[in-house]
């Protein structure tokens, strides 16, 4: 199974242990945890011993890259400019709007 070793390699140098100490606390070999943290590769049993040791919820690589894509469409524009065109249909019917107000007063 794929999962995001960054998020273990993280929790673990936060709780300063070494990869053996989480080895051990997980029941696994430090191969293991070794190549879980250099390749993202694990076995769904040691996933859930690292769920448990860790108290976090590994979400598998292919969930995280799905979820960017959803919330991220590739607009790297600022906002200001996402904006512009409401801004300027915005003003746009308010000048319209206010220059067919003087034309039916002026009549």
């Amino acid at each position: 199974m794929q999962v995001d070793q960054t998020l273990i390699t993280d929790e673990r140098k936060r709780r300063n242990w070494t990869q053996q100490h989480l080895a051990d606390a997980c029941g696994v070999s430090l191969r293991t945890i070794q190549r879980v943290e250099r390749d993202g590769q694990a076995s769904n049993e040691t996933v859930q011993a690292l769920n448990a040791v860790l108290a976090i919820e590994l979400r598998q690589r292919d969930e995280v890259i799905a979820a960017e894509k959803t919330t991220h469409v590739g607009n790297d524009k600022p906002l200001w400019l996402q904006a512009l065109p409401l801004m300027v249909a915005l003003v746009t019917g308010i000048f319209l709007g206010a220059l067919l107000a003087v034309v039916v007063m002026s009549q």
